[in-house]
């Protein structure tokens, strides 16, 4: 009996041992996401943004459940924002300006938030024209 619950306390001690990791991992998360989203309004070039998210979202992952976590409630809460804005996407243009694109571009969005979130290269939504500091 001894021998099961120290097996069990074990285990549980075991799968639950990183849980502090998480909102640290969270914040980190919301930085790479941040840096991304600043990066994008640098380099201001027209339809990079499925870029910089796929981007902002891989980095956050890498860090932990925690900043998946936080990618993709920020990733789901942008599209949300947007779409009761009527918005749509916004692009930037090369003037300093954004385009708005329609909600149709909110799949093409989401499509890049769960590619680099669920491990994908970044760069297979790089843009031609963008500079290599990206």
């Amino acid at each position: 009996m001894k021998l099961i619950l120290a097996g069990l306390f074990i285990l549980a001690v075991g799968t639950h041992a990183q849980w502090y990791h998480f909102p640290r991992e969270a914040a980190q998360g919301a930085g790479d996401i941040w840096r991304a989203h600043s990066d994008m309004k640098e380099a201001n070039l027209k339809g990079s943004e499925d870029y910089y998210q796929a981007r902002g979202n891989h980095e956050a992952a890498q860090r932990g459940p925690g900043g998946k976590w936080m990618a993709e409630v920020i990733s789901d809460a942008r599209e949300k924002v947007q779409g009761k804005r009527g918005r749509g996407r916004r692009d930037h243009d090369n003037q300093g300006g954004g385009v708005t694109r329609g909600n149709k571009d909110s799949d093409a969005d989401q499509e890049a938030n769960r590619w680099g979130r669920n491990g994908g290269d970044p760069n297979v939504y790089r843009p031609k024209g963008l500079p290599s500091k990206y």
